[in-house]
């Protein structure tokens, strides 16, 4: 069994798989294994950030299943105009969670006319065209049928709806097209699609949690792209509409969120100045800092710390943005896949892609973004969900132990010796003390960790009856292949009953006077119940 580690692509033969005495979770390789002790600093007296309450987001998308990328095409029927959304084991993986968030939208959103009211006479079906459309696609339509399946889903689940509006409508494109731009769209949104779409669903009593009013159309765009005041414009428009629906029938509004794209400061600020106060309640932007899913280095790049932390400068950027011309908005990360074209196609929905996600969702969290949104929930290579069984990749079970782990309150957390190895502490959730998300990108080294209080309050030496002691939830491989799309907790293969339910996920109770064990390639969170946090008492 041979198994590709580290930054130059040394490739290491796995011998045997044994426990290992640095080891809690599984198997672990014995591959010179070195061993080193780390001391952790968690600041508890006050947060440095603060998240919602559910965080986890992911999304469903418009792709249909001849939506192909890289000589594959790994959408199958996972797309929102196929997806069965009576599926057993999709309502049961996302009931599993306090309230997992789903949005739907993607790069074809701009193009969905819905099939309500009085102004629209045809429904196409979306199909591939060599000219015209967006991403090599005709429009689509959105049918009521269809669109209270969705709906009765959302309310099943108990899920929390963000929905994508289509914000081309109305628009027109140049012909010919100014020298140098062919994506450009110009005039106003025209809002009488979304209107009928709005109040029907109002009449139907269903909660949308919020809007968000176009796909990648800021800064450079992708496919297509809007000018910053104009979209300011739109947005305003939407607020407008959706406030006079909602106040009609007495209902609360939802929340007005925007612009869905890749981060480009000035056209971020000057939108921001042109909606002015208490207009976007959320500010939205995508992420895909692994590349292109064809790119043979993915599973160099997602445990290589230096490179993951390259994003963290847009993560400020746009909190920076927001407290010099929007501190009314939160910052959301709206879509993010790692690999952009639909994943890697060896890597994305493998344990291996748990190194970036769970990085990505602790990195975020401490520059005050409210909510992370995966692409996807189900479709293409990077799905929680498996496109065709619907069962969990290694992911999903990361994400739902950050659900019910970790708080809305971020702690400061130190750690200078070594950068394979991350660290992330919360309030915990739902209990006492801190949650501690670990994750160990190195290799060959097992770290103990002493994690230790900025105070100097130590916690008790005696483990609380009541309590239990510390709570740990290893996350390994198992198998010698971090490539593999299976995941151990605590040592025991995490997968779906006979019944199609998620799994118990039970945590070793363990002496909290003892150090936190993480074994090479392996991440784990931990509840430390004795913590003593003044920020998290209160």
């Amino acid at each position: 069994m041979k198994e590709k580690m580290g930054m130059k692509g040394i490739t290491v033969v796995c011998v045997v798989l044994l426990w290992s005495c640095c080891f809690h979770g599984g198997f672990a390789e014995k591959e010179e294994e070195e061993e080193e002790d780390v001391k952790v600093t968690v600041g508890g007296v006050t947060s440095m950030a603060e998240i919602d309450d559910n965080f986890i987001c992911a999304t469903i998308d418009w792709w249909p299943s001849d939506k192909c990328d890289y000589d594959q095409c790994p959408w199958e029927l996972a797309g929102l105009f196929n997806l069965d959304l009576q599926n057993t084991l999709l309502h049961n993986a996302i009931k599993a969670f306090s309230r997992m968030r789903i949005r739907i939208g993607g790069s074809l959103q701009d193009q969905i006319i819905y099939k309500v009211g009085y102004a629209i006479h045809d429904c196409p079906h979306m199909k591939k065209v060599k000219k015209g459309g967006l991403f090599g696609f005709s429009e689509g339509c959105l049918t009521m049928q269809r669109w209270d399946e969705v709906n009765n889903l959302i309310n099943q689940t108990g899920a929390l709806l963000t929905f994508g509006l289509n914000a081309l409508y109305g628009k027109d494109k140049p012909e010919p097209p100014p020298k140098g731009d062919n994506i450009t769209w110009t005039g106003d949104w025209d809002p009488q699609n979304a209107r009928d779409l709005i109040e029907y669903t109002v009449s139907k009593g269903y909660k949308i949690d919020s809007y968000e009013l176009g796909n990648e159309l800021c800064g450079g765009g992708v496919s297509a792209r809007i000018e910053a005041k104009q979209y300011a414009k739109d947005l305003l428009k939407l607020r407008g509409m959706v406030k006079e629906i909602y106040k009609k029938v007495g209902a609360k509004m939802p929340k007005i969120m925007g612009p869905a794209g890749f981060y480009d400061k000035k056209w971020f600020d000057t939108f921001l100045e042109a909606t002015g106060p208490q207009s976007v309640d959320r500010l939205t932007h995508h992420t895909y800092n692994l590349g292109a899913g064809v790119d043979p280095t993915l599973i160099y790049k997602v445990q290589d710390p230096y490179f993951l932390s390259q994003i963290a400068q847009t993560y400020k950027d746009v909190s920076d943005s927001i407290k010099l011309f929007g501190p009314w908005a939160d910052a959301w990360i709206g879509e993010a896949g790692g690999a952009y074209n639909s994943g890697g196609k060896n890597m994305s929905h493998t344990f291996a892609n748990g190194f970036w996600y769970l990085d990505q969702l602790g990195m975020s969290a401490t520059f005050n973004h409210k909510v992370f949104c995966r692409q996807s929930l189900i479709g293409g290579n990077y799905g929680l969900l498996n496109t065709s069984t619907f069962t969990p990749n290694p992911d999903y079970y990361g994400a739902l132990l950050w659900d019910r782990l970790m708080g809305n309150k971020v702690l400061a957390t130190t750690q200078n010796d070594s950068p394979y190895l991350r660290v992330y502490s919360h309030c915990s959730k739902q209990k006492s003390g801190i949650s501690i998300l670990i994750i160990n990108m190195s290799n060959t080294t097992c770290f103990r960790i002493k994690v230790q209080n900025d105070m100097n309050l130590h916690p008790s030496r005696d483990i609380n009856e009541e309590e239990g002691g510390r709570e740990e939830y290893h996350l390994s491989h198992g198998d010698g292949d971090i490539q593999s799309e299976k995941v151990y907790l605590n040592g025991h293969l995490l997968s779906v009953t006979e019944g199609l339910e998620i799994p118990e996920m039970r945590p070793k109770i363990v002496d909290p006077s003892t150090d936190i064990v993480v074994a090479p390639h392996s991440f784990m969170f931990a509840l430390l119940k004795d913590f003593k946090a003044p920020t998290c008492m209160s």
